[in-house]
Formats: C-alpha cells, structure tokens, sequence
C-alpha cells in the first residue's frame, strides 16, 4: 500500500492575516527596581546556589536575589 505524502509548507484552510500584537523583546521581562551591593559570602554557600542554578537554568543571582526578597516578604507587615 501506497503512502499518501502531505504537504506541510502550505496553509490549510482559509487565513486571516493578525496584527502582531507582541510587545519588543526589551518590553518583555519587567525590570525589578534593584540596587548594587557587595556582599561576601561562604564558598559553600555561594557552591550551594551556584549548583541549584545550574540545575534549574538560572543564574545563581537571581536564586539568592529572590531568596531574599522571600524572607523579606515574610517579616513586612
């Protein structure tokens, strides 16, 4: 039996041509309003989020970033 080959380059059915209504990479992620600090930490601390960051596609500044931001959520009343 003979195999029946579609053509997946072509549209199917009737189009309707849509607005592109996708805002710029740049308008993408909002920008949190952060300030530089410099902050020494343990070697097994930094080893620790530097792991899980790597694990879980992140940087590992974000990681602490948000750890903090939690703890400070948690004792804001």
């Amino acid at each position: 039996m003979k195999k029946k080959t579609v053509n997946t380059d072509k549209p199917i059915g009737n189009l309707t041509r849509v607005k592109d209504f996708l805002p710029p990479p740049s308008e993408l992620v909002a920008r949190d309003d952060t300030v530089k600090v410099t902050l020494a930490l343990s070697k097994e601390s930094v080893a620790f989020f530097k792991d899980k960051a790597k694990k879980n596609s992140v940087p590992y500044q974000r990681m602490i970033r948000s750890l903090v931001d939690q703890y400070v959520g948690q004792h804001t009343s």
